[in-house]
């Protein structure tokens, strides 16, 4: 059974058209509380990133909640990964986040966590779904969930993200430019940082509702890359909106995906002795990055794109790092979600802990030239299905002969189609690329 408003990432759309509404996010907020409190569960924690439509469904999960006789915690603008942690810390049923991470303002969405600090099932999920097909109601007056406010939420995840970090080594000596996307890690990350003895420049650290996300953060680099040379910094680090994913950049400016910090914090496991067991990617891994990994000798896997489902597999194999060249990194060993303050820590510990600075701990590892193409559809054809489509992805494929790959996929939070080809550096890439991408357009248009 596919679910129908749930994608990779919870609800998400654009604010004021269905699903992300007041009346949805109340029936939501209900739905998923009444699961809750027929399971005997009657406590949940809400938090949200600065974009300003947080405040309204904010109000209207709180309402849902209440209805279903759940209590609600809230906790005001935190990082995604701040309230996994909470909801395990505070014993609640459930944490929910208000967010679209790294999309701007006027988008909006709605993602749970279980009471372990994971992301719901697919048959959760469905469940959830299911009672939204429901009547709403209303418990008796005094059965009605209380709301309060969590007022030291941001210092316990201050601490608990500090505590990741080896405790025998500081940050001193080392000049850090933070971008925080004018997101949910602006009054976080810098006080992480600075407490374990960096000398910071920050960027992006004041959020005014509207720009989340603009021309800053993990996804938009430039002004990273910008400040860290203007300043001569040692590296810098980029937050998406929520703070789940991190990206970086040298002193000389260049960008270091997932996948390379991914590589850094591997590597010194495994030198360190310390690797449980092998790595997670996704189908999005840059290949380079497999066979580096398995050069030092550590097993890799790759799962479907999305966090859970690289949790998924982690927790198959009994393993504990992986993530996504997007920059979700996971160490279950320090969190049960991706956070990318603790995967920034992490790389920091590994350069510390070698005496090394990002480019040296790269040094063996090559990526492949890699290009992905983001193709709008209207969401009334199915390109990918499509024997046009797919005879252009055998052309290419026969070209590159072995020495390369191509993958093409549905986004899971937007109309998007997602045309990635890979291989090395002897084959233009992007022509590869564009080639598909046209291709799934014509049809799309056609349709």
């Amino acid at each position: 059974m596919s679910r129908k408003y749930f994608g990779t990432d919870g609800v998400r759309g654009l604010v004021g058209q269905f699903p992300i509404t007041p009346d949805f996010a109340m029936r939501l907020g209900y739905a998923a509380g009444t699961i809750m409190a027929n399971s005997g569960t009657k406590e949940v924690i809400i938090g949200k990133d600065p974009r300003i439509s947080g405040y309204m469904l904010e109000s209207a999960m709180e309402a849902g909640f209440s209805a279903a006789g759940v209590g609600v915690q809230l906790t005001g603008p935190l990082p995604t990964p701040a309230i996994a942690y909470l909801a395990q810390t505070f014993r609640a049923d459930a944490g929910v986040v208000i967010s679209a991470s790294h999309n701007p303002y006027h988008d909006n969405g709605i993602k749970f966590f279980s009471q372990g600090g994971t992301k719901l099932t697919d048959a959760d999920e469905l469940a959830i779904e299911a009672k939204l097909g429901e009547p709403m109601g209303c418990v008796e007056s005094d059965l009605l969930g209380k709301v309060r406010r969590i007022d030291d939420a941001a210092g316990r995840y201050i601490e608990f993200c500090k505590s990741t970090f080896a405790k025998d080594r500081s940050l001193a000596g080392m000049h850090i430019v933070l971008d925080c996307a004018n997101g949910a890690t602006y009054h976080i990350a810098p006080n992480v940082f600075r407490e374990l003895g960096a000398e910071l420049t920050v960027i992006a650290n004041k959020p005014n509702g509207t720009n989340i996300n603009r021309e800053c953060g993990a996804t938009h680099l430039d002004g990273l890359q910008a400040k860290v040379q203007e300043v001569g910094a040692d590296l810098g680090i980029a937050f998406d909106g929520d703070g789940d994913r991190v990206m970086m950049v040298s002193r000389d400016g260049e960008v270091i995906d997932g996948d390379q910090i991914l590589y850094i914090i591997a590597r010194h496991f495994k030198l360190a002795g310390e690797l449980d067991g092998g790595v997670v990617g996704t189908l999005m891994a840059n290949l380079g990055f497999e066979l580096a990994l398995k050069k030092l000798g550590i097993d890799f896997a790759r799962s479907k794109v999305g966090d859970r489902y690289v949790v998924e597999l982690l927790k198959q194999n009994n393993w504990d790092l992986g993530g996504e060249n997007s920059g979700h990194i996971l160490s279950l060993r320090h969190h049960s979600t991706g956070d990318g303050i603790i995967a920034a820590l992490q790389v920091l510990n590994a350069l510390q802990a070698r005496g090394e600075t990002l480019e040296q701990a790269l040094a063996d590892l090559t990526m492949l030239p890699q290009v992905l193409v983001n193709v709008r559809f209207s969401g009334n054809t199915a390109p990918l299905e499509d024997a046009s489509v797919q005879a252009v992805v055998a052309e290419v494929e026969a070209e590159m002969a072995g020495r390369g790959r191509v993958l093409l996929r549905k986004s899971g939070t937007e109309p998007l189609i997602r045309v990635m080809v890979e291989a090395e550096p002897s084959f233009d890439v992007p022509a590869l690329a564009q080639r598909i991408a046209d291709q799934v357009q014509k049809v799309d248009a056609q349709g």
